[in-house]
């Protein structure tokens, strides 16, 4: 699997990526093992996880199977912090919450460093030279490799990154995690342009909308998919709406002239748009993920990923990166 650099830094990631959101909970060890023996069978490295995945069971997980499986050596692991189970304040990037939050997962990850630390999410109440010293100090220590965010804005991001490259000794940000799909292209407005330009990798995730771009909500909910769980219905939900199904059929004429999948064209798209440096595959089963990752043969033609950008074209209204329409 090609290796692309995570931004302007040295790091090299597979450009599929392994997430692990439902390890620990909906998938069990044996199964997220073959998941994992699977991915980096077929050269795949980068190993996505966070301390709230199944209340920190993902990380769990990893560790048994980094001791019993994979020798640590041969994965790129990216964890985040910075979510609480806090009703009041869903987010907390404090410098005492975080550095807390990173030791406790290195605990459960057994291990010594983390390859990429990233903050969850933005947090109004704290503020942002406080949130980004606890990056440096992360690397500083060697408890991380690299450092980035994830779910920042464009003005957030830009900021940020802004502010660690003034300050001579801070650590550059490497990377952004963002969902991102011919479903969701949000990020197209203003966060990708921020990052393009800081030189801020992206990792995208959901990158087949949630598992709808699969094309297996185009008639109704399969009983074992993510839209039948108790936990992640509402996660799907958002993408099963008129527009979505515009574009998944679209997505799917287009493989069936290619001889494809509308998984591997809809995975394709994402993994070559500018400025991805990986695509996080989330599966169920180590079938789901051999299929996912044999997308690695198949480069769009210009004229079907032009149809397909048409279709999903994102509306930038003013004062949007490059508005159209006021």
């Amino acid at each position: 699997m090609e290796k692309r650099h995570l931004g302007r830094t040295g790091l090299r990631v597979s450009r599929l990526g392994l997430g692990t959101m439902t390890w620990g909970r909906d998938t069990d060890e044996h199964d997220a093992a073959e998941q994992l023996k699977t991915f980096v069978d077929a050269g795949g490295t980068l190993l996505d996880t966070a301390d709230v995945y199944a209340d920190g069971g993902a990380e769990y997980l990893i560790s048994r199977l980094t001791d019993s499986l994979i020798p640590r050596s041969e994965l790129v692991i990216a964890t985040k912090a910075g979510s609480v189970p806090d009703s009041d304040r869903r987010f907390d990037t404090s410098r005492g919450r975080l550095l807390s939050a990173l030791d406790a997962s290195l605990r459960r990850l057994g291990t010594d460093y983390v390859d990429l630390w990233q903050v969850h999410a933005f947090d109004p109440a704290t503020p942002d030279e406080e949130t980004l010293y606890a990056l440096d100090l992360a690397v500083n220590s060697g408890r991380a490799r690299y450092v980035g965010v994830s779910n920042y804005s464009g003005w957030q991001l830009a900021k940020a990154a802004a502010w660690q490259r003034a300050h001579p000794g801070r650590v550059p940000l490497a990377g952004t995690q963002m969902e991102y799909s011919l479903l969701q292209r949000g990020i197209e407005r203003e966060v990708l342009p921020a990052a393009l330009d800081a030189g801020v990798g992206l990792i995208a995730s959901s990158p087949l909308g949630r598992g709808v771009l699969t094309g297996k909500y185009r008639h109704a909910v399969p009983p074992e998919s993510r839209g039948a769980s108790p936990y992640l219905s509402g996660f799907v939900q958002p993408y099963l709406g008129d527009r979505s199904r515009r574009i998944v059929d679209a997505l799917a004429t287009a493989a069936d002239g290619l001889a494809s999948s509308p998984l591997a064209v809809a995975l394709a798209w994402v993994r070559d748009r500018p400025g991805v440096a990986s695509a996080l595959l989330g599966a169920r089963t180590a079938g789901q993920l051999r299929s996912a990752l044999s997308v690695e043969t198949l480069t769009l033609p210009d004229e079907i990923r032009g149809a397909l950008d048409d279709v999903s074209a994102p509306v930038h209204r003013y004062p949007d990166q490059g508005w159209t329409e006021l």
